[in-house]
């Protein structure tokens, strides 16, 4: 348990605050259309490049790592289960965002991943994202969907869950390796994150 005041981390890493959200039953939705030209796409058993490169369109701004780093074999366990749902907002042959549903646990729904690129972010696409994602959850034999959101996220990204009807359970402390000095990740990725060399 960290006390009261400041706390130092080691350079090279980073420190974030992630909020873990539930919610315990459907909420109503306000019907968004999906944004011109594109349309929701289940991506099945995607290879480990597929998925990457999507993983990276969608966050690498945000610094997520997770599943770059990630061994090959335990990313597949992941995403080839049959209890991993993965989305897409496709137009034509591109890919404009990234909806995760796992639903491995018995009775729940825990919302991996979500987020778009930079092109659909402002056109309402996440509100229909989400929307897409709410129906999908609650279309299942569950009684929880969950979702961890932390201080690397977009600083709307919070706001958003809560307004959709997630409410605030826990908050954890984390600290990781900075991917732009531990993975390759450009030094440019994330402004508002500083970078604490070694």
């Amino acid at each position: 348990m960290l006390g009261d005041g400041y706390h130092h981390f080691p350079r090279g890493k980073v420190a974030t605050v992630v909020t873990h959200l539930e919610m315990r039953r459907p909420v109503d939705t306000r019907a968004i259309p999906a944004p011109e030209g594109w349309a929701l796409t289940r991506i099945e058993t995607p290879t480990v490049e597929t998925y990457r490169t999507l993983f990276r369109a969608v966050g690498e701004d945000w610094l997520w790592f997770g599943r770059v780093v990630m061994e090959d074999r335990k990313l597949i366990e992941i995403i080839h289960d049959p209890k991993v749902h993965i989305y897409t907002l496709r137009q034509g042959t591109v890919d404009g965002a990234l909806l995760e549903l796992d639903f491995r646990t018995p009775g729940q729904c825990e919302l991996a991943y979500f987020g778009l690129t930079k092109p659909l972010i402002g056109t309402g696409a996440g509100r229909y994202l989400m929307n897409c994602a709410l129906e999908k959850a609650w279309s299942a034999a569950i009684n929880r969907f969950h979702v961890y959101t932390c201080t690397l996220d977009s600083p709307q990204a919070l706001a958003f869950y809560r307004r959709t009807g997630f409410e605030v359970i826990e908050q954890k402390f984390e600290v990781a390796d900075d991917p732009r000095i531990a993975h390759g990740y450009p030094r440019a990725l994330a402004p508002h994150v500083p970078i604490l060399d070694l």
